[in-house]
């Protein structure tokens, strides 16, 4: 009787530490488009994925003492993304593609050819074009401890070549978050996807991360020019602002008399990972202070986006009413690096016709 209740104890033990997945409607968009959310669930943590640009909607994480909070900036409802004046101008939580991050003029040549991508950053094209992967609506279906999300950009979308095929998989197990990406196209193209969750390990909404402790595993980084678009140099973070190989505070130089500062009104700069790329490796780890939450970002990108909220004005209410002012938020946008079709000397983008690209960044989150 007791080997008896013992396996029933572990059977149910097991059982609730499994990830536990639910489908709802999150509404429509305004051209009437029905977006579903999945939530995700593992032990104290509960993840929220909407279908409209593969979003985080968001991220319930329970600090030293227990308590939950949610650590990602959104929206409470479709609206917040799909419409009004700024829809999805801040790209809360979204999958980003078919380029993340900036290309110089719009423009680059693959093959001979130069191709022409619309300008939504000044003179620059910026994650994808005016209509990037973060404002469609993905197929998607339930998988262990998840969801897949798929979506079929047609040749010339956006001005990108060839008809590409990408598949999302968010999954959360124990303490991680894991998306992963795979991708195929039936032209050469270039591709650099991620995820622009926006985090505050405080709780969303819960005043600025520049208390945050950051360390990024990185020696280098790209320097920008004026309009953000990397000079072409792998500059040492060695006696700079830009040192965050130890533990850090966020704030600690973030109104440094610094050129690149200035230029980016605050951090919003490519780090070149130590690791190089290919092989999975931590590449920032973020502690908040006050609850306790750890996050610790690993990729087998070779580079970090590190963005510090800049733009980020007061303007925008979020979830539960709450006002995102400056610095509510930091990114880690794990990538190749900004420009890349345009450097050649940068890791490359190209992805060629039948190769299949596939690429893991893991979120995982503990407390001290």
């Amino acid at each position: 009787m007791r080997v008896g209740a013992l396996v029933i104890a572990l059977i149910i033990m097991t059982a609730s530490m499994q990830s536990q997945v639910t489908k709802q409607s999150f509404g429509k968009t305004p051209d009437g488009t029905a977006v579903d959310v999945y939530t995700l669930k593992s032990g104290a943590i509960e993840g929220r994925i909407i279908t409209y640009g593969g979003i985080v909607q968001s991220l319930k994480v329970p600090d030293k003492n227990g308590k939950s909070a949610d650590v990602v900036l959104g929206f409470d409802s479709i609206d917040g993304y799909a419409s009004g004046p700024k829809p999805n101008a801040p790209f809360f939580g979204a999958l980003i593609g078919r380029y993340g991050n900036r290309i110089a003029n719009g423009e680059f040549k693959l093959d001979g050819k130069t191709y022409h991508i619309p300008q939504n950053d000044g003179t620059n094209a910026l994650h994808g074009g005016t209509k990037g992967f973060d404002k469609y609506v993905w197929k998607a279906k339930e998988i262990p401890h998840g969801v897949e999300l798929t979506h079929v950009s047609p040749d010339g979308d956006m001005g990108f070549p060839g008809t590409l095929t990408t598949v999302v998989r968010y999954t959360l197990a124990g303490k991680e978050l894991k998306i992963e990406y795979s991708a195929m196209t039936d032209k050469d193209t270039v591709l650099n996807v991620t995820n622009h969750s926006y985090f505050n390990l405080a709780g969303q909404g819960d005043g600025d991360i520049l208390k945050d402790q950051l360390k990024l595993n990185a020696s280098r980084y790209t320097p920008v020019d004026d309009k953000l678009i990397p000079t072409g140099e792998l500059a040492s973070v060695e006696g700079t602002p830009f040192d965050f190989r130890k533990p850090t505070a966020v704030g600690a130089r973030i109104n440094s008399d610094n050129d690149q500062l200035k230029k980016g009104k605050g951090y919003d700069h490519n780090w070149v990972l130590d690791g190089g790329g290919g092989q999975m490796a931590e590449a920032a780890e973020v502690y908040e202070p006050t609850s306790g939450r750890v996050m610790q970002v690993l990729t087998d990108q070779p580079g970090v986006q590190f963005y510090t909220g800049n733009f980020l004005d007061g303007t925008i209410t979020g979830k539960d009413g709450k006002v995102y002012q400056q610095r509510a938020a930091l990114c880690l946008e794990t990538q190749h690096f900004p420009d890349s079709p345009n450097h050649p000397k940068f890791p490359t983008t190209e992805l060629k016709a039948g190769q299949h690209f596939h690429s893991v960044t893991i979120f995982r989150f503990s407390t001290r």
